[in-house]
C-alpha cells in the first residue's frame, strides 16, 4: 500500500521485496559470520575462516543481487519517486555503501585468513 502512495509501478515494487529478502538473506549471512569469528579457536581456524569467507561472499552477491531488479532499459522512462530521488538510484546507493563495508569486512577476513 505503501509503495502505491509512493507512486511505484507493479515491478519496482516486486524489485524492493526481493531486495528487502536478499538483504535479509545478506544478514543472516553476516550473523553467522560474526558467530564464527566469535567462535574462532586454533583448533578449528581453517574450517571456520572458510566458512565465513563463504558467508560473507555470499552476503556481498546478495548485496548487489538487491539492485538487480532495478535495471532499466536506457530508454525506459525514470524510476518513480521518493522524496524527489529516483527510486533505483537511491535504493543502489544506500546497498552500495553495504556493500562497501561488506567488502572490506571481506578483504580483513581473507587477508587473516591467509597469515592463519
Amino acid at each position: 500500500m505503501m509503495a502505491k502512495r509512493q507512486g511505484l509501478k507493479p515491478r519496482e515494487v516486486a524489485a524492493m521485496k526481493d531486495c528487502v529478502e536478499v538483504l535479509s538473506d545478506s544478514v543472516d549471512e553476516l550473523r553467522r559470520s560474526i558467530d564464527g569469528m566469535i567462535h574462532l579457536r586454533t583448533s578449528n581456524f581453517e574450517m571456520t575462516m572458510s566458512d565465513v569467507q563463504t558467508w560473507v561472499s555470499a552476503a556481498l552477491t546478495d548485496e548487489n543481487t538487491c539492485t538487480d531488479g532495478f535495471q532499466e532499459s536506457p530508454t525506459a522512462a525514470a524510476a518513480a519517486t521518493i522524496g524527489g530521488t529516483n527510486t533505483k538510484t537511491r535504493v543502489r546507493g544506500l546497498v552500495v555503501q553495504v556493500a562497501q563495508l561488506t567488502s572490506n569486512a571481506l578483504a580483513l577476513i581473507n587477508q587473516l585468513a591467509n597469515q592463519g
